[in-house]
Formats: C-alpha cells, structure tokens, sequence
C-alpha cells in the first residue's frame, strides 16, 4: 500500500480522494498508548560532506520553527539526511508530505508548514539525482522537512497557540512532556509512520469525535487538500485547537462549557448533564482546569470587592433595609461590624477599599444551598443559586464570572456517590434543606474543567453555539493568518 500511494505521488500531485481515505483510516488507528521518552537513533547514512552541511545550517538557525529540536533530532541521528535519500532507499519523505499536505483534515493551516520550500518537484529532483545534487541542498530540504514535521506534531499535541505552551518553551523541551523530535525518531522505526507521527493528538472523547467529524467534513466538501476551510470548518479547527490547550483527560471528571451553558460529569460508563449559569460578557467566566475538594452546604458569602463598590453599596444607601432584607451586613477591613446607617453607608463608598460584606446563609443567599470549591486564580466557584427561574431561559449568561448550576443537590450526591460517600447523601440534603452549614470533603478531587468550545458533538452531531464571549474570531485570525474571519455565529 506504501509503495503504491508513494509511487502515485510522483506523478501527480494533489490526491485529495486518497489522502483523505488514508488519514480517516490513521484516525482510527493512531489511539494508541506510545511513550516518547528516549531519542532513537536513526539508521546513519555516512556522508561527511553532506553532515558538514547540515551543521552549518543547524548553526544558522534562520527561518526554522523549532531549531533547539532540530538540533536535537540531527544530533541524535548523526547529522545525517532523514529524508533526502536515493530512489532505492526506502524513505518516509512522501507519507510526511502527504501529512503536511492535509493539515487542514487536522485543522490546522497548510501555510504553516514551509509549503514553499518543500515542493514536490524539488525532492523528486533530489531524490532521483542525488549522487548529482548540491550537498548543501539536499541538507536544506532535509533539515527545512524536519522542521515542519516537527511543527506538526507539537500542533498536533499542544495546539499552535496554546498560551501555556509557546513555542519556544516546547522547543527547549518541557520535563515530562512530549518532545516532537523523539516522537518523529521513534516513527521513523515504527511499522506504521504516519500513524506513530500523529499519535500524539489529545485522547479526550470530545476531541476524538470532532476530529472524526473534521475529517469527513473536509474530505466530503473540499476538493483539494490545499483549499482553506470556510465557515463551520474554520469553526471546529477553532474549537480543536482550544481542546489541545486541555491537558486532563481523567475518564471522570466534570466539564463546563460555558457557550453551550452545560455542566457535564462524565464517567466510565454513564454522562448526566446539568443546565448552568456563567458569566455576563462584561465579566465573563474564565477557562481553567482544577479539582473540586469540597463542597459546603448553606455558605456564607463574602461579596467581591468590584460587586460591594458598585452594586450593594449604592443599592444600600438607595434603601436603607436593602442590607437586612438581603442578609448583608459590613465590616471594616480590621473586623468591626459596622451598623447599616446612612451616614456610614455615605463613608464606605468613600472609601469602599477598606470595608467588605458578607452574606449569611438562607433561601436568598447568592450562593444558594451549596458552593463546591475548586481552587484557581480567578476566585470563581460553582454554587447554587435561589434564582431557579433563570435556568428556564435559553441564553443564561448573566453572571459575574462564577458558575451557577441547576439541580445542585444532585450534582453534590453524584459527586459523593462516587467518593464512596453515598450514605453521607441525605445529610446533605438535610443540610440545604434546613440552612445548616456544613462542609463535605471528598477522599479524592475530582477533577474540573471550564471550557470554552462554540462547536462539540453531541448525540453523533456537530453542534455550533453562539460565541458569546467574540473569541472564535480571535483566535482564527491568528490560525489562519487572515484579517477577515469566516466563522459563522
């Protein structure tokens, strides 16, 4: 089969029909378990002059993505040629150009990979002609190969705009993290090249399945590999690059998505879903990863500083009994319990930095019944909320950044059960019921992710939401290299 697309490839081009055949077979068949922790060494192919060259180029460095990684890969194989080799050697340089050419079946940008440099015209000449071709050449091909394919896969694994992992720290190499150029070594060796080389790609179920649906997509609507996604295309590569950001992919966790106002516990072998509450535009819900420790039934809240100055404040001194009715009462920053009279609700917002509130526990509580805690730098939390009717709306971003979630003593039982807390389930009940407060905490995290994806599959769709928050545009742009975004809302 390798001979045949290999041989295919050089005489033509563009085989749209049968990349996409043979990448939705890779799909299926790279969800294996590799480790990539140790350097393979490649099969050397001495050629002093051409080593030569290939050292001078690597110590330039100019025009490379990731030239701390190439430095590594050649290193490691001896300076020699990984790809540029005579017609009777067996290379993998077609199968890494027919990945390259489909990238977007991955969604990511074929511009993004030197599709100027490594044209196909150029590796037929210097593969056919290699005794005759100009050392210098052949190492540039090589090493500028190299280079792609290595951006490839660290796309592929940690996304190309991942904010926690820039390219220059994944070139340097991060402990316990993959690194591209043992992954492209290790393929090199592998039965299978092209699926050890896209292996790397996130095990998450909802990654999986909009990569599956990806891959039809492009192959059904698009004629050519090399033609840029449109629309709902663009969409989804948008929301694969942002599950590439999410490191944890525990078989049980909790997952919100904030545009489709879901909460989601995912177990092993069963999903239940919750309706939830995230924030308003002007103070949006963050993305993060974390684990719930605990959770603490009838919780007294203390009001954050920009809601106290701006909102309960002025609310106060608008009605003097708003404080009482709503179970507030305010401190001074050294503790002092200060009495809710006009003349000092006038000094506190003079001065809102050195007072605070608090909220005690009952049926109007911002909190609710129950709050679950997971630590972050944001200082945002899951709780209950008494404002039930909200949840019937089909838009609930009303927030100020924290997540409110419908049917919480659910969600608290579910989260026990697991625990192996399940006879503690009633008591958490009693507990919301009667405003008692009472603090839960679970012999094991679980963990917690608030997400951020306009386009999912649910039920065996693709489903598109409203990018509530405008960062689909964001971050297409900055994908596709384009001034004009084409997502669709």
């Amino acid at each position: 089969m390798k001979a045949l697309y290999v041989s295919f490839f050089k005489v033509k081009r563009h085989l749209a029909g049968v990349a996409t055949a043979l990448l939705v077979v890779l799909f299926f068949t790279s969800m294996k378990t590799v480790s990539y922790k140790a350097h393979v060494i490649l099969p050397a192919v001495q050629d002093t002059s051409v080593s030569v060259s290939i050292k001078e180029l690597l110590a330039n460095g100019a025009g490379y993505y990731y030239p701390a990684s190439l430095k590594r890969f050649y290193s490691q194989n001896g300076y020699t040629l990984a790809w540029v080799k005579p017609e009777t050697i067996m290379a993998h340089s077609w199968e890494a150009m027919l990945l390259l050419d489909c990238v977007m079946q991955f969604g990511l940008n074929h511009a993004d990979y030197h599709p100027q440099e490594l044209q196909y015209d150029k590796l037929h000449f210097l593969t056919e002609h290699f005794d005759k071709a100009n050392n210098m050449e052949k190492a540039a091909y090589d090493i500028m190969l190299t280079d792609a394919m290595l951006a490839f896969i660290n796309n592929l694994h940690y996304g190309k705009l991942n904010p926690n992992y820039v390219a220059g720290k994944v070139d340097e190499g991060i402990k316990g993290n993959m690194l591209a150029d043992s992954v492209l070594a290790a393929a090199f060796i592998d039965k299978d090249f092209m699926s050890a080389a896209i292996n790397v790609q996130p095990k998450s179920a909802a990654y999986i399945s909009l990569q599956y649906h990806m891959h039809l997509l492009t192959g059904l609507y698009t004629g050519d590999c090399y033609e840029t996604p449109e629309g709902d295309l663009r969409k989804m590569a948008v929301n694969m690059e942002r599950l590439r950001w999410i490191s944890n992919d525990e078989p049980y966790n909790i997952t919100i998505n904030i545009p489709s106002y879901t909460l989601t516990v995912q177990k092993p072998d069963t999903t239940y879903r919750f309706k939830v509450i995230v924030g308003k535009p002007e103070t949006p819900t963050p993305t993060l990863e974390s684990a719930i420790s605990h959770f603490t039934t009838a919780p007294e809240w203390k009001v954050p500083q920009k809601i106290f100055a701006k909102e309960t404040l002025p609310k106060a001194l608008k009605n003097i009994d708003y404080l009482e009715n709503s179970h507030y009462a305010i401190y001074s920053n050294s503790g002092k319990y200060i009495e809710p009279t006009r003349s000092n609700i006038l000094a506190a917002l003079r001065n809102p930095s050195g007072y605070y509130a608090r909220q005690s526990s009952g049926c109007d509580n911002s909190l609710g019944a129950i709050v679950f805690r997971f630590p972050n730098v944001y200082d945002v939390y899951l709780h209950d909320t008494p404002e039930q009717k909200l949840f019937a709306k089909t838009d609930r971003a009303f927030s100020h950044g924290c997540i409110r979630v419908e049917n919480a003593g659910k969600l608290a039982g579910l989260i026990l059960q697991e625990d192996g807390g399940g006879n503690k389930v009633p008591e958490v009940y009693r507990a919301m019921k009667n405003y008692q407060t009472k603090t839960f905490t679970l012999k094991k995290a679980v963990p917690i992710k608030v997400t951020y994806l306009t386009s999912e599959v649910v039920d065996g769709y693709v489903v598109m939401y409203n990018d509530i928050y405008n960062l689909d545009k964001r971050l297409e742009m900055a994908l596709y290299n384009v001034e004009q975004p084409l997502t669709m809302q």
